[in-house]
């Protein structure tokens, strides 16, 4: 049987530990808003009415109120939106933010194509584990979470007053979280491969 090994080191586990980068704020905004805008045009679908208020006597008649429009629908939105963040995978193939997405990275997927030809690959962790979050991945997770504790005023303040006119993406990144830093990565999509094509687990990502 072919065997593949590669050289490792206490600290060297798996791909995403050599040489980790964590996400930058505009990276973790980014993600954060991409996720956020998903939620809420999926809730945004449903046409439902609701009733809000209460009465201990139960006869005061409450509120109605399109679910759409109201507070039910930003909270179901934004509760463990961050969760969404551990379904991306590093992808060392490319160099700029769009390096978090989702989908399995170019690299994983030759090595997997190797062990299904019985190669016999050695990261120095079980095969089972190739797929678990990197430290990458869970980091930008309790970034996501840190970022939207700080802005969590801000973007309820789009919800109820901007949300139509302007994109999230722009109103919480760029116009907030932003404002003195560098925005570029918010501008930068997956390149078309050499077919002309994007992978499909990315087109809708970043």
């Amino acid at each position: 049987m072919t065997s593949l090994h590669f050289v490792k080191t206490d600290e060297v586990r798996n791909e995403e530990d050599v040489g980790v980068k964590y996400a930058s704020r505009c990276e973790v905004c980014k993600v954060l808003s991409t996720e956020l805008q998903n939620r809420l045009e999926e809730t945004g679908k449903v046409h439902d009415v609701i009733e809000i208020g209460y009465s201990l006597d139960d006869v005061q008649p409450k509120k109605r109120t399109e679910y759409a429009k109201s507070e039910l629908r930003l909270i179901e939105s934004l509760d463990k939106v961050c969760e969404k963040v551990l379904e991306y995978n590093i992808h060392k193939e490319r160099q700029d933010s769009t390096r978090f997405a989702k989908g399995m990275s170019q690299t994983f997927k030759t090595l997997h194509g190797l062990v299904d030809k019985g190669v016999k690959v050695d990261l120095g962790i079980p095969l089972e584990l190739w797929d678990k979050p990197s430290a990458e991945i869970t980091h930008m997770k309790t970034q996501c979470e840190s970022l939207l504790e700080e802005n969590e005023e801000t973007i309820e303040n789009w919800y109820w007053k901007h949300q139509g006119d302007i994109d999230l993406k722009n109103y919480l990144c760029t116009k907030h979280v932003l404002q003195n830093e560098d925005p570029s990565c918010l501008y930068e999509e997956i390149k078309p491969n050499s077919k002309g094509e994007t992978n499909a687990h990315d087109k809708s990502e970043l």
